[in-house]
């Protein structure tokens, strides 16, 4: 049962040409209500027929009639849309942008079985799935459509820009690739020996999984820390199992992800077309994250002189998801009135 949010708990106010909307009767984020804009829980269908659940934020003060650039974003991986991806979303609506903050399929509020599943196909589609939704919404420019991914979603999202000639502007905030990270381990440890023996354990799951009827679970983030783990570990914790980032439908706060789902990750690397980007693209990370290389290694992949990489000085992987005083609000903003103007 979800803790905070159920279907009584929500008003229908439109349902129209596939577009469901509804008002949120009870704020169920883990960042403040902001004054300046309002949110709607919507849905929406992506290319497989998965429903997705997102919060749609619109400024305030929009008037009848405007067609506002718009912001799909989603992340970071293993999160939901009332954490990171909801308070970015949040801020730019703020700032004059509709947004759409978004859960991926088989997570949080969106649908799909089985649960907890990772897809770098069906991840890299759920955002062009949110540019269907945000391309035909009344209020949106259609040609002023960009999109924002935190974390694994970071790497999703410029893999949805390869693909994606509709996306106009694309930032990956403190970025992850999973496909690389799954398949090499963290700094590339994983050999190719190694790796196959992982695939040889992840297989005998399969045929285990199948057996038993169900699906093995990854290990999550601890229940308590022993203050041996390493930082990285400990700043998850410090985000995802406390007060700061807690969500019941979070997979990183309350869950684990399905096992074989690394199979996938292992084999379809996501970023091998991302130099075909035309359209300008943003990569911010920490100074101090351990996870930089990912930023910095896709940074040089992309072509042309309209991409860039910033590094905030003294952020770690962590800061960029709620610190205020870390996240460059001021230059996300920039950057897509710049480019979706």
């Amino acid at each position: 049962m979800i803790k905070y949010l159920t279907l009584a708990a929500l008003t229908v106010i439109l349902i129209l040409g596939g577009f469901y909307m509804f008002n949120l009767t009870k704020w169920d984020k883990v960042f403040p209500k902001s004054k300046e804009v309002n949110v709607q829980k919507i849905k929406f269908k992506n290319r497989y027929g998965i429903t997705l659940v997102g919060d749609l934020y619109t400024p305030k003060n929009m008037s009848k009639g405007d067609k506002l650039p718009a912001i799909a974003i989603s992340g970071p991986f293993g999160a939901v849309k009332e954490q990171s991806s909801g308070l970015y979303a949040q801020k730019l609506a703020e700032r004059g942008f509709i947004t759409l903050a978004f859960d991926p399929s088989f997570t949080g509020e969106s649908k799909g079985k089985p649960r907890n599943v990772a897809s770098p196909d069906i991840n890299t589609e759920d955002f062009s799935a949110a540019v269907d939704y945000l391309s035909n919404f009344n209020s949106v420019n259609p040609n002023k459509i960009g999109i924002l991914g935190i974390c694994g979603f970071g790497g999703f999202g410029i893999n949805a820009a390869a693909a994606d000639t509709r996306i106009k502007a694309t930032i990956a905030v403190t970025m992850y690739d999973m496909t690389r990270v799954s398949a090499k381990g963290y700094n590339d440890l994983i050999d190719e020996e190694a790796r196959y023996k992982m695939k040889e354990n992840l297989n005998e799951q399969r045929t285990q999984d199948y057996k038993n009827g169900s699906y093995a679970k990854q290990d999550g983030l601890p229940s308590k820390l022993t203050g041996k783990e390493p930082q990285f570990v400990q700043d998850y914790y410090g985000y995802y199992k406390t007060k700061r980032g807690f969500h019941p439908r979070s997979i990183n706060s309350n869950g684990n992800w399905n096992m074989t789902s690394a199979l996938s990750l292992i084999n379809m690397p996501i970023l091998a077309y991302s130099q075909e980007i035309k359209n300008p693209v943003l990569i911010i990370h920490g100074e101090k994250a351990h996870s930089r290389y990912f930023g910095e290694d896709a940074f040089k992949k992309l072509k042309g002189n309209n991409k860039e990489l910033l590094i905030v000085e003294g952020a770690n992987h962590v800061d960029l998801y709620d610190n205020l005083d870390k996240i460059p609000f001021d230059k996300i903003d920039n950057f897509y009135k710049e480019n979706l103007k």
